[in-house]
């Protein structure tokens, strides 16, 4: 099933639930009005969302309405922690916090501000996870996954140096989170999940240009359930945490999930960003993963960074 969180002027909006083909939407007021409390009680709750799903798909809600990505929060709005994998390709995951007090949705725009700032994306995917116990391997891991959605973990590329040259952890150069418009179950993915890695394309364009095709399980130097396994190594996670893959690792022949990578991997590209900075004030970022069939499973994220001179 597909989960969405609607704007209503609350800090963690109304949860709906969304057709398959991301048509149409139903209020699940009847059964939850937000995510955390579904994940709360996950056994209870997700099995009614099933059902008003299937008679969404089926044409036999009640209610149903045109589903608008636009009008979508992050479909957790607040999470209790935001967890990153960085990139590595070592034994053992390198992963961070992040902020998970303001998740941005899919069509949210940035502050024009962070652009002075060397605002950069981070395309790649998140799980949202139920109570996953203290010492918990991979498989245990993977077994406490409810929903995967997009992601784009913004970077300032400024802070960022400053930061690392102090030998800190990443804090100010890492803004809000963006969560695609719709979480899904593993069953909405089939066999394109499978051992905590989805295998699809994620198209990356930047100002309608493509910045790259990434394979979204070549491009996770670690798994999903290797990702969950070493977050609880020492301490339980409870459910409604956030496990973002971070940016996925450029692949020179599909494309690259960030301007950073783009420039790491083409020096020509690197002497035309040198000159045009990073993300600027009035430039789109979209964010597509294409699905076998040419669908979008997981919705399209789109955003901008706002023009100084937008009203």
């Amino acid at each position: 099933m597909k989960l969405a969180t609607l704007k209503d002027g609350s800090r963690d909006g109304q949860l709906v639930v969304v057709s398959r083909d991301l048509a149409t939407a139903h209020y699940a007021t009847g059964i939850a009005h937000r995510l955390q409390q579904v994940l709360d009680d996950w056994g209870f709750m997700a099995p009614q969302l099933q059902d008003l799903v299937d008679a969404l798909n089926a044409g036999r809600a009640r209610h149903p309405f045109p589903f608008d990505a636009q009008q979508c929060m992050a479909p957790l709005p607040r999470a209790y922690q935001v967890l990153q994998g960085a990139a590595s390709n070592a034994k053992q995951p390198a992963m961070f916090a992040c902020s998970g007090d303001a998740l941005l949705g899919a069509c949210d725009p940035l502050p024009a501000a962070l652009a002075e700032q060397g605002l950069d994306l981070g395309a790649g995917l998140a799980v949202i996870t139920g109570d996953i116990a203290a010492g918990s391997n991979a498989a245990q891991g993977l077994d406490g996954v409810r929903l995967v959605m997009l992601a784009n973990t913004w970077v300032l590329r400024g802070p960022e140096a400053l930061e690392l040259a102090a030998g800190q952890a990443p804090l100010q150069s890492r803004p809000a989170t963006s969560l695609g418009p719709v979480a899904v179950t593993l069953d909405e993915l089939g066999t394109d999940w499978h051992a905590g890695r989805l295998a699809l394309t994620l198209q990356v364009s930047h100002n309608s240009r493509k910045l790259g095709l990434c394979d979204t399980a070549t491009g996770m130097p670690h798994g999903f359930g290797e990702l969950i396994a070493h977050a609880s190594a020492t301490r339980a996670l409870r459910a409604g945490s956030v496990v973002c893959s971070g940016p996925l690792q450029a692949d020179a022949t599909r494309g690259h999930a960030s301007i950073a990578s783009k420039r790491s991997a083409d020096s020509a590209a690197h002497a035309a960003d040198a000159e045009g900075g990073w993300l600027q004030a009035g430039d789109t970022v979209r964010l597509d993963l294409k699905g076998r069939d040419g669908n979008s499973p997981l919705g399209v994220m789109a955003q901008e960074v706002a023009d100084h001179n937008a009203t």
